[in-house]
């Protein structure tokens, strides 16, 4: 089932989630998890985190292949390198800030049978991990942008925005 996108000031989106208890689990977390990777497909992301379709779950779906569906994520580790690269989230469309990030990531979760994996992660993956991450702890993009790079996307959106406007033409 495709899932409605919350608005950027839902509140769910400010929230620190809880683990995802799967010896007393809230929600099917199979059906959670094909939900959050259908909505995430329907709307043409890389990522998608359950708090962004105002569900209070410690989840997130990453496009890759196959899909990775990760509950409960932790940070174990990540790279000293770091790269400044533009991101974008399904909650702020057309808003593209560059964003600095470690170029790798190594993470622990549980998949949706609550088996424990871990994973490391480079590129455009280990941006979308970090990304969804800090969904789950109540942060998005924006906080972690600095103030020239976010009224430079800002104003990229607004003109977009301008570019993109259909002329209405008075009839003679």
């Amino acid at each position: 089932m495709v899932l409605e996108l919350v608005e950027p000031d839902h509140p769910l989106l400010r929230t620190k989630l809880e683990r995802f208890d799967f010896n007393n689990p809230p929600t099917n977390p199979h059906q959670l998890a094909n939900d959050l990777i259908e909505t995430m497909v329907h709307n043409k992301g890389l990522g998608l985190s359950a708090n962004q379709c105002g569900l209070p779950y410690r989840v997130f779906v990453l496009w890759s292949n196959p899909t990775k569906v990760m509950f409960n994520p932790v940070v174990a580790d990540v790279s000293t390198e770091e790269i400044l690269l533009e991101e974008g989230c399904l909650t702020y469309p057309n808003l593209f800030i560059k964003i600095k990030r470690p170029k790798l990531v190594r993470i622990r979760y549980m998949d949706s049978h609550g088996e424990a994996h871990t994973d490391k992660f480079t590129g455009i993956s280990a941006r979308c991990v970090q990304h969804e991450v800090d969904h789950l702890n109540g942060e998005n993009y924006t906080m972690r942008a600095n103030k020239f790079h976010y009224d430079q996307a800002l104003r990229q959106r607004k003109k977009q925005k301008r570019e993109y406007k259909v002329p209405v033409y008075a009839e003679n």
